[in-house]
């Protein structure tokens, strides 16, 4: 009889023990049916609870998930952004990109390169955009110091 009570205990004892209580405090006429649709209430209600936390733990979950790949954006569009802002200041500055790296360095003794220059199909030296632009700079500056000078 012990293995029973124990069993009765463990599966039935807070149930039977609240059910008993809730008996003795309506004092029902029929206390067998009263208890038994109060414990069929209590079960409910503890599927419900369940039902619940289950519901609850997959939310907190399908957040975390959310709130993952909301971060895994944020780090793909600051990505981005950097990759657009290093093509914006190389479109910016293309005569900084021609420059020798001794123009780029300012350490003593850099090697000196010389640029070599291509030659189109006709056999002239190309051009290149931020050529131009310098070429232009210094055009205009010559031109202004002829006109100073006359």
């Amino acid at each position: 009889m012990r293995m029973e009570s124990q069993y009765l205990r463990r599966c039935l004892g807070s149930c039977l023990k609240k059910g008993l209580a809730e008996v003795v405090e309506h004092q029902p006429a029929d206390p067998i049916e009263y208890l038994a649709h109060w414990i069929y209430n209590y079960k409910r209600t503890l599927d419900e609870e369940q039902k619940r936390t289950l519901e609850r733990i997959e939310l907190e979950k399908e957040q975390q998930r959310f709130e993952e790949q909301r971060q895994e954006q944020e780090r793909e569009k600051l990505k981005l952004q950097n990759e657009e802002e290093k093509m914006q200041l190389q479109q910016q500055d293309p005569e900084e990109n021609e420059k020798t790296i001794a123009e780029l360095t300012d350490r003593a003794g850099a090697p000196n390169l010389s640029r070599v220059e291509e030659l189109d199909e006709n056999g002239l030296p190309e051009v290149s955009v931020g050529e131009t632009k310098r070429l232009q700079i210094i055009n205009s500056r010559i031109f202004a110091c002829c006109q100073i000078n006359d």
